[in-house]
């Protein structure tokens, strides 16, 4: 059973796109962008879907929050913090990418780091990127391939962790990557977001994005 009790969640209808807060989740909500199991959650981002202020693509996407519902924002520096899922992608856009995993950054329409799931036709499986922004000021993130070989339907895991010395790490697919953010990111209230984050916007309404999760956990330890 994954624990909604500090989520929120975007799902890609209305002007702006509706949330359904903490409270609604926990007592069982389920919609054609969403579904909640005893072993399972899944989002559904259709390339027709609405967009939320700023952005260009669709999301069905879970945030954090404190248990009472507000906004979870944190520093990097207070904990170690971690990000565990395990999941298979079901469905990508023509585009092929889905983003599956973000620390994303309070008031601010860029994330410090984007886990993106692509598939490649040319080999019919998919490759696990990490688009991180190393300074808040940077324009364009930097791109790392950090996982390969993984297909459609397939179910693997991945850990994002930032520790409280701006050392940033994700694995996936028993494969690892890290390297040091800029401590300017310290003074940014960062938070984390996972789901399914579709790459397009263009088709018709049964093209998108598509995951379920098996495991969602959050971690801050501040020992």
């Amino acid at each position: 059973m994954i624990d909604l009790g500090t989520w929120n969640l975007s799902i890609p209808v209305g002007s702006p796109p509706t949330t359904i807060e903490t409270k609604q989740l926990l007592q069982g909500y389920d919609d054609k962008y969403f579904t909640s199991g005893s072993s399972n959650i899944s989002f559904w981002a259709p390339v027709t879907g609405a967009r939320t202020a700023n952005a260009i693509y669709p999301r069905t996407e879970l945030r954090e929050t404190w248990s009472n519902g507000t906004l979870h924002n944190w520093t990097y520096t207070e904990a170690d913090n971690f990000l565990n899922a395990k999941l298979k992608v079901i469905q990508v856009p023509s585009s092929g990418r889905v983003v599956i995993g973000q620390i994303h950054v309070y008031e601010s329409t860029q994330p410090l780091l984007k886990l993106e799931y692509q598939y490649q036709d040319a080999t019919k499986d998919g490759i696990i990127v990490a688009k991180v922004r190393f300074h808040p000021n940077d324009k364009k993130p930097r791109i790392f391939t950090i996982a390969e070989g993984i297909h459609l339907n397939e179910t693997f895991n991945y850990v994002i962790h930032l520790n409280k010395a701006g050392l940033l790490s994700v694995k996936a697919h028993n494969m690892v990557w890290n390297d040091r953010i800029s401590a300017t990111w310290s003074k940014q209230q960062l938070y984390f977001k996972a789901g399914v984050y579709t790459q397009d916007n263009t088709g018709y309404t049964s093209e998108g994005g598509k995951a379920m999760f098996f495991n969602l956990d959050v971690d801050h330890n501040k020992s």
